[in-house]
């Protein structure tokens, strides 16, 4: 009895601990449109500083599969982020491009995407606060 004493105590205490490591928020990111399996859907999650630059402060990805693809951030702090996202069909961990420049890949960022041209962050960002986030990314 002492022994299923002690075991409940210590699950208890572990369950506390992860509790409180707890430190953001969660934004859960949707991708629409996803045009067709294989490969994998890249997102990352931009600070000013790291948009358009390389990896996020965070990166996540899951498997592609036509339709909807769902990707999640956990513990994000308060502040100004930005969501890019990009179809990675043959699974080389970059964007592809045509000989003009245009991308080959499908992408898209949160916000407003630029009509031409890159986008941008001041039409990318959004703020976290203290609350989870649903986000919806249309390729």
């Amino acid at each position: 009895m002492k022994k299923l004493g002690l075991i409940i105590s210590a699950l208890c205490i572990g369950f506390t601990a992860i509790a409180q490591d707890k430190k953001g928020v969660t934004i859960k990111v949707t991708i629409e449109n996803v045009l067709s399996d294989g490969g994998t859907i890249l997102a990352s999650l931009h600070t000013a500083d790291t948009f358009m630059k390389g990896n996020g402060i965070l990166d996540a990805g899951a498997p592609a599969k036509a339709g909807e693809v769902t990707i999640s951030f956990e513990n994000v702090a308060a502040g100004t982020f930005a969501v890019m996202v990009m179809h990675d069909a043959n699974d080389n961990k970059q964007m592809d491009m045509e000989a003009n420049g245009m991308p080959k890949e499908n992408y898209g960022t949160s916000g407003e995407m630029e009509a031409f041209g890159p986008p941008s962050f001041e039409s990318s960002k959004f703020e976290v606060t203290d609350e989870d986030q649903e986000i919806r990314i249309r390729f």
